[in-house]
């Protein structure tokens, strides 16, 4: 029987002027025009709705899909779909009990499982035991938010998914630990993120599993006594992963917890890639990133292979999470650890690690999301480690999520005109411009962020003026977010009289007019206003002035423009005599 996958895409929300962006939404429809309301499910059999086949459906689309079924609608799927092996959910929150019940009794093939941060705030442990009983093949479960994992789920798969090698239960509210000590097939295990354990319990149930061999415990309350009886009691244990452990790490002496019994701990307080240096042979000590010297050894031992590919998996999940609640306390570990392993990750193998890398430097150099305001020193230690090459090389890749998330990461980092400088002399602007001719909104909107936050220094005007006259057609009536970032950066290049021409040339007037006379999102016509108000600036030069009025209902914008300035300055009791006394009140009647 032949290989299948199915994956539900990522999706990414975005909002500011000289913008960042951390947090992640997702939507249905972004590829298709299919209503789920007039759907004819009968024809789900033959792959194919409306003419689209289903099968190729984008991001959180089949899952929604799934989500409205009828008992026998769903049983119309079961020709199609019994070869789906692996399923990866990454940040769709739309999946339910139901849906995730239909896919494991339609995919009973299923061997690996996967959905990504805040995934499973609508799963509870009735579909895991579903998983359990319709999918015993199943070898690699990995969840993220389920609130409440109890025993009865838990033992469900202990008892039916004998191949069960690899499980993720992070970010979860309640586990039931003593029931996790019943997994005993599995090598690698990780409850990060996860509240509510009872570690004296835990530590003597999953020292006890047979064949773990690496545990993540990393964010979560930890003591020193459940570490120490992981390391010295667990049987077959290599790598004991326990990032951000405040607890622990208070009452911990980091001289003495290195390494114990030949098994790696893996914590910020040594160094993490110290850590990950011990498991190799002498010849690694001097290396300053393991991880790369480790891709890049041959006749590589596969037992360690699969240890660093996990180690990769679970750092890349942690430094995500850690990125995105970006605790004070933790700023000197950004610049002497956090970015050089961040780098490394950026350079895996692995694309959903690569993705999650890309979208926490994105998070991490930022420090203020308000005023749009980054960390120049980590912004430029990501320069430093040749950060932005890595990043434009996955933003080139045909994978929509890396694109997306690269994107964003660009452009954050450019707030830094450093980084602005050296992302435009790479060749950022022209892969910018690319992204932003995507038929995917989300793509199209980070593009534009990007290419709105090299627009405004004067050393590196952004090119890519006809894709972002381009992008306003093509979604003019769909989104906020990405409308203006296109406005303003248009209305930052129509500020130079060069590229005010370019902005001309391609149509921009006309698009701008459009959006101040009809978008109904009162920011993107405020920027197409400002934007409109720049290019008139240079009617003296060019045509714009003459091009300005022929438009219907730009005059009117570049009215309400100067009135809406003059309001703003009227708060001032000085600034309304001034006014008075300029003429404003005369000008505005």
């Amino acid at each position: 029987m032949g290989f299948c996958s199915f994956v539900v895409g990522k999706k990414m929300k975005l909002d500011m002027s000289r913008r960042v962006r951390q947090k992640r939404e997702h939507s249905w429809g972004e590829k298709t025009n299919i209503s789920l309301e007039t759907l004819d499910y009968g024809s789900l059999a033959s792959a194919t709705i409306s003419g689209v086949d289903w099968t190729t459906l984008p991001d959180d689309s089949v899952i929604q899909l799934l989500s409205y079924l009828n008992y026998r609608d769903r049983a119309s799927l079961a020709s199609a779909c019994l070869t789906f092996r692996l399923f990866n959910g990454d940040f769709c929150r739309d999946i339910t009990d139901v849906a995730l019940s239909v896919i494991a009794a339609r995919h009973e093939m299923l061997e690996s499982v996967h959905f990504g941060p805040d995934a499973c705030e609508r799963i509870s442990s009735d579909a895991i035991k579903a998983l359990a009983y319709c999918c015993p093949r199943l070898r690699r479960l990995w969840m993220s938010g389920v609130k409440e994992i109890n025993g009865d789920a838990i033992n469900a798969l202990a008892e039916h998914c004998r191949k069960l090698k690899d499980v993720g239960f992070v970010e979860s509210d309640n586990i039931d630990e003593v029931a996790l000590g019943n997994l005993n097939s599995v090598k690698f295990l990780s409850v990060a993120g996860t509240r509510n354990l009872k570690w004296g319990s835990a530590a003597q149930v999953l020292s006890r599993l047979p064949c773990m061999v690496c545990l993540d415990i990393s964010r979560t309350d930890v003591n020193l006594s459940a570490i120490t009886r992981f390391l010295s009691s667990s049987q077959n244990l290599k790598v004991l992963c326990a990032l951000n452990c405040p607890v622990f790490e208070g009452e911990v002496d980091s001289n003495t917890m290195q390494s114990h019994k030949g098994r790696v701990l893996l914590t910020f307080l040594n160094g993490i890639f110290k850590g990950v240096t011990s498991l190799f042979a002498d010849n690694s000590k001097n290396v300053t990133d393991v991880l790369q010297y480790w891709r890049r050894t041959k006749n590589r031992d596969k037992n360690l292979d699969e240890i660093v590919v996990w180690i990769e998996w679970v750092f890349s999940y942690s430094l995500l999470r850690i990125a995105e609640n970006n605790l004070k306390e933790l700023d000197d570990f950004w610049l002497t650890q956090g970015a050089a392993v961040l780098l490394s990750l950026l350079r895996s193998s692995q694309e959903e690690v690569q993705e999650r890398a890309a979208t926490a430097v994105a998070s991490f150099v930022v420090i203020d999301d308000e005023n749009s305001a980054v960390d120049c020193q980590r912004a430029e230690a990501i320069l430093r480690g040749d950060g932005i090459r890595l990043l434009l090389d996955l933003a080139r890749s045909c994978q929509e999520g890396l694109q997306s998330e690269a994107a964003k990461a660009i452009a954050n980092l450019s707030i830094d005109s450093k980084v602005a400088k050296a992302v435009a002399e790479s060749g950022g602007i022209n892969i910018l411009a690319n992204l932003a001719k995507s038929m995917n909104r989300l793509v199209a909107e980070e593009a534009a962020g990007g290419l709105l936050n090299l627009s405004v220094g004067d050393d590196h005007k952004a090119g890519g003026i006809k894709a972002l006259v381009d992008l306003i057609f093509k979604w003019s009536s769909n989104t906020d977010g990405l409308l203006e970032h296109a406005t303003g950066a248009l209305a930052n290049l129509g500020a130079d009289e060069k590229c005010s021409m370019e902005v001309a040339v391609a149509g921009g007037i006309h698009a701008l007019a459009m959006l101040a006379r009809t978008c109904k999102f009162e920011g993107v016509q405020e920027q197409a206003a400002r934007a409109l108000a720049k290019l008139a600036a240079h009617g003296d030069s060019n045509s714009n002035n003459a091009a300005i009025g022929q438009e219907a209902g730009a005059l009117e914008a570049l009215v309400q423009e100067a009135a809406g300035a003059l309001w703003n300055l009227s708060f001032d009791d000085k600034n309304r005599e001034a006014i008075a006394a300029a003429g404003g009140v005369e000008a505005l009647v």
